[in-house]
């Protein structure tokens, strides 16, 4: 919401005071845990889109980032009743938001789903390109790596960083170039939140089921077109033996 207002104050002033003054405050709440300790309650006041000055429940005081500034925080900081009241705002405004966001979204998480498919590699020493692209994965923080046969491969691995989709959910994808070998077992495993164990996914080297299905298709249509021209051949016969010949004259 804090953010929100933020936006609304600058679009305020970009259509509405090409040379006039805006002054407004910004409330934030930084945490990691629902615990009151974990949490900071910080307050901006900003002037023509600079930030003047801020008071930061840590410090417990203002701090002035200008000459204007550090004249406001003097000030504010000499009020008792100005204090106390930001000083409240860490349990009343910030507690009181994250024991709902919490239990209704911050706890949250989505299972990953993981697609493995192979690539050819863009020159280097090895003759094969692994992908593990993992996908709809919440929270953000996922640990992604490559085993062959039990045991982890750390050289040749390269990963993008966890990219976002927009609507909370992420996807991230690893490489791993290497040389083929026979009897070889290589596998992504996926470490998150959301998993009570690791998610392990054994690549196949057989065909791609993309390729299975369209060979299978293709068998399908040659057997439908031998029955058709078998059914096709044997009721032409048929009808050649019922046929009755006339002696031309």
């Amino acid at each position: 919401m804090a953010s929100s207002f933020l936006r609304v104050s600058l679009l305020f002033i970009s259509l509405y005071t090409a040379d006039g003054f805006r002054s407004y405050g910004l409330d934030r709440c930084v945490f990691n845990s629902s615990d009151l300790k974990d949490i900071e309650y910080i307050y901006s006041q900003y002037y023509n889109m600079e930030e003047i000055a801020r008071f930061s429940s840590s410090l417990g005081k203002y701090v002035g980032y200008t000459e204007y500034g550090l004249y406001c925080a003097d000030y504010w900081n000499k009020d008792p009743s100005e204090l106390a009241q930001r000083r409240a705002q860490k349990e009343t405004y910030c507690k009181h938001n994250i024991d709902i966001w919490y239990p209704h979204a911050l706890t949250k998480s989505a299972e990953p789903y993981v697609r493995l498919s192979s690539t050819e590699p863009s020159g280097g020493k090895h003759s094969a390109m692994l992908v593990c692209s993992v996908y709809d994965f919440y929270p953000k923080q996922i640990r992604v790596k490559w085993t062959r046969d039990g045991q982890e491969v750390t050289s040749d691995v390269t990963s993008t960083d966890e990219l976002a989709d927009g609507d909370w959910y992420y996807q991230i994808h690893s490489h791993l170039e290497y040389t083929p070998r026979s009897g070889e077992k290589i596998s992504c495993m996926v470490e998150h939140a959301s998993l009570k164990a690791p998610l392990i996914t054994d690549w196949d080297p057989s065909m791609p089921e993309s390729e299975k299905n369209k060979i299978a298709i293709g068998a399908s249509g040659l057997i439908l077109g031998l029955v058709l021209s078998l059914a096709g051949f044997i009721y032409y016969k048929r009808k050649a033996r019922g046929r009755i010949l006339v002696p031309s004259s």
